[in-house]
């Protein structure tokens, strides 16, 4: 298969303490012989200190959001411990599922099915361990329903969201 062939334009939903498990993931992809495009926002410093003074509306946010969402083909939503409680991560899965995007989420090193966001729960097609297989299955389109050490679970829905 062409390096084409193995393109996947991802937007990597996560909490910003989580920033460094966005490359873990891109850099196990390219080792697979995916050629990974993110669209997904990183807490820089300088975004940090944006953020921090107040000088990004929820708008400005949104707009840049719905963008970077719309641009991709799959959502990822990378769970770890405090996934589940942010604001956005949820706003960034309830924007994928009304735009028609595949949403699956992949427990980093020590999530737990406590940490799996609402709207996961809700609308996910799929929710794997952190291995390099149910992952790109997961992306390339794979029902697949596990918990964060590989056991099969049920499917938290009955909905899931359509491959584009």
């Amino acid at each position: 298969m062409s390096k084409e062939g193995k393109r996947r334009h991802l937007f990597i939903s996560h909490h910003h303490k989580d920033d460094g498990e966005v490359s873990k993931l891109t850099n196990l992809m390219l080792g697979k012989g995916y050629d990974v495009r993110n669209s997904s926002v990183r807490m820089k410093p300088e975004n940090q200190r944006r953020m921090d003074e107040k000088r990004v509306s929820d708008k400005v946010i949104e707009r840049v959001l719905r963008m970077k969402i719309s641009w991709a083909g799959t959502i990822v939503v990378l769970i770890g411990k405090d996934t589940h409680s942010r604001k956005w991560v949820n706003w960034e899965i309830d924007k994928a599922h009304q735009q028609g995007k595949r949403i699956i989420g992949v427990f980093v090193r020590g999530g737990t099915e406590a940490n799996i966001p609402p709207s996961l729960e809700k609308y996910g097609s799929a929710i794997v361990n952190w291995n390099s297989d149910s992952i790109i299955n997961a992306i390339d389109g794979v029902n697949n329903f596990e918990n964060p050490d590989g056991s099969t679970r049920d499917a938290p829905n009955s909905g899931g969201s359509v491959n584009c």
